[in-house]
């Protein structure tokens, strides 16, 4: 891998990451129209532990908060109605099913699912659910002619089952062009959670199960030997410094924009893919193990 291609996967990893569009999908479809060799799943997970620690800086006050909270509460029992502690139990539980699923459909997730008709379809089909939860959202923080605006649900409502049924969300972005934000965000709108709670809650979420593959990713390359360290480093902090950048925008964003803008370029970009294979002009199977 090249310094050039290491700065523009870089770039494409922190632009992506935390916007409802698949960075696994951009990432795969970068390498893949570039004519570039296929960067791995390694050189993914790895870039990953730049953007989340994007996260843990730019929410390292809640974060700080949730963790001493939780740690508290282990030993005091007093603690554990406090809604700190409870959020660290909601993120350890709603990493349970990325966890399960990553470890059972592995095979599928490193075979079938990379298609990239599978890709789009799920590009088209996600940003279809994230435009109907918007749209729910939107119209309960408006109201309308002939109904009153409703309250929608923050942080503090989070319950055990919507925490699964995150975690559930999560999960499903294992296959590439669903998005991790996007799922989860999506998932959140159709439980009533306001935007900017489903987006925090999202991020916050991500942050046990891709530091967990990113160490893992870690282990396996250092013994390996199979991963141009350089380049690599190099992309992870790009990723970094951009993803912290995404975030900061995205939270002012999501607080007073729909999330219609994204809906519209997956359902295009979908559209795009299955136009291209159809034609021949790309292969369903171009850098299949990317992202």
């Amino acid at each position: 891998m090249s310094w050039f291609e290491s700065l523009i996967l870089g770039l494409v990893q922190g632009l992506t990451e935390f916007l409802p569009v698949s960075s696994s999908a951009h990432l795969r479809l970068t390498a893949a129209f570039a004519g570039w060799e296929d960067p791995g799943a390694a050189f993914t997970a790895i870039t990953q532990i730049g953007t989340e620690t994007a996260v843990l800086i730019y929410f390292r006050k809640d974060i700080a908060r949730i963790v001493s909270a939780w740690f508290r509460s282990l030993t005091n029992k007093a603690m554990r109605s406090d809604h700190d502690a409870q959020m660290g139990w909601l993120v350890i539980i709603g990493s349970i099913p990325i966890g399960v699923l990553g470890v059972t459909l592995k095979d599928q997730i490193e075979g079938p699912f990379r298609d990239l008709r599978i890709t789009a379809t799920t590009l088209i089909v996600m940003g279809i659910i994230l435009g109907v939860a918007d749209r729910l959202a939107a119209r309960d923080e408006t109201g309308g002619k002939h109904r009153a605006a409703k309250e929608r649900k923050s942080l503090k409502d989070l319950s055990v089952k919507d925490g699964l049924i995150y975690g559930v969300c999560q999960a499903m972005a294992l296959v590439p062009g669903v998005s991790r934000s996007g799922a989860t965000i999506s998932g959140g709108l159709l439980m009533g959670y306001t935007r900017e709670a489903a987006a925090r809650y999202s991020f916050l979420l991500a942050i046990p199960a891709v530091l967990a593959s990113g160490a893992f990713e870690l282990k396996d390359a250092s013994e390996g030997g199979h991963v141009s360290w350089g380049p690599t480093v190099f992309a992870t902090i790009v990723a970094f410094l951009v993803g912290y950048a995404v975030i900061a925008w995205f939270m002012k964003f999501i607080t007073t924009k729909s999330f219609m803008p994204f809906v519209y370029y997956r359902i295009l970009l979908g559209i795009l893919i299955i136009v291209l294979v159809s034609v021949g002009a790309l292969s369903p199977h171009a850098a299949e193990s990317a992202g």
